[in-house]
């Protein structure tokens, strides 16, 4: 659930972000500007885009973590359903053995 809808997010955030490179590479290749001009435009969308990575990388580790603490909540509480039927089943187990015990003195 809720890590479809980071994935789906993610893979959202990473097709505009592959568009916008493709366009702003496109718009310089067609664009009349000097070869200084185009390497300067060219490393500030570097950079913006590293800190557009840079987010969607925290924001996908915080993604992970959050699915990785459900995941540890949903095993625990796997874990005390299970322990408590094994409890009862051996106490189950206990009270047939008692009542077996009983009928074989009487």
């Amino acid at each position: 659930m809720a890590d479809d809808r980071g994935s789906s997010s993610a893979g959202i955030l990473l097709a505009f972000l592959s568009g916008a490179a493709l366009g702003t590479v496109a718009a310089l290749l067609l664009t009349p500007q000097t070869g200084r001009e185009s390497r300067e435009q060219l490393r500030g969308y570097a950079r913006r885009a590293e800190g557009n990575l840079r987010d969607l990388a925290g924001s996908a580790g915080e993604t992970f973590e959050e699915v990785v603490g459900e995941g540890k909540e949903f095993v625990d509480s796997k874990k005390a359903i299970l322990r408590e039927a094994f409890d009862a089943g051996r106490e189950a187990m206990r009270r047939e053995r008692d009542r077996l015990h009983e009928e074989g003195r009487g």
